[in-house]
């Protein structure tokens, strides 16, 4: 499929996601250049957000805004859910391939761009009386894409209910120990690096 195309499909898959995400794995009518642009898409629309919510509603100090921080969250939560999630299932019987869990995890955060962008431009119009609606419409945001994650995941692995939540729960878990390793493997480097460069200083000095 062309590439305008399966980001069509996005709004098919949010709208009718266990017809949406069956058709990502067996029809192959979305694509992981497709999921990615979501992503960034997503990412852009939290700093948007984060700098230009009315003040009524933003209680983000912008001189402590870093875009960086905001890439880097973002980007590293959706690879280690799709990285935890695909070593999970290998283990759990699971049909999804990476590209797969890439794919639906992408296009699951759809609903946070066509909601939280609108709350911008809707947080200068309202007022704190009627703030209620503009909190009411970012949970609805969250927890649509969690929701479409959820799906997601039992679609592409053909799981049941139970499976699907215990696999959610095991890939959180996962999740941690994954970044708990690669805090540890910096740690080490970062002490290696330390000892190699106190050795040279001591020899170069004598």
């Amino acid at each position: 499929m062309l590439y305008v195309e399966t980001l069509k499909y996005g709004f098919y898959v949010i709208t009718h996601p266990f017809d949406g995400f069956w058709g990502l794995r067996r029809e192959g009518r979305g694509s992981v250049a497709a999921a990615v642009t979501f992503v960034a898409l997503t990412i852009l629309t939290l700093t948007i957000e984060k700098q230009n919510t009315g003040f009524l509603f933003n209680f983000n100090r912008l001189s402590d805004l870093n875009v960086v921080v905001d890439v880097v969250t973002v980007a590293l939560l959706y690879v280690l859910w799709c990285v935890a999630n695909w070593c999970t299932t290998s283990l759990m019987d699971g049909k999804g391939r990476m590209q797969d869990i890439l794919t639906a995890v992408g296009y699951s955060l759809l609903p946070i761009i066509l909601i939280r962008l609108p709350m911008v431009l809707m947080s200068h119009g309202i007022t704190t009386n009627e703030g209620s609606f503009y909190y009411v419409l970012g949970t609805v945001s969250y927890l649509w894409a969690g929701f479409l994650i959820f799906t997601g995941t039992m679609v592409i692995h053909q799981y049941s209910v139970t499976k699907t939540i215990a696999t959610c729960i095991v890939t959180i878990v996962g999740m941690g120990i994954i970044m708990f390793i690669g805090l540890l493997f910096f740690n080490v480097i970062q002490q290696m690096l330390t000892f190699v460069t106190t050795i040279y200083k001591e020899l170069r000095f004598r």
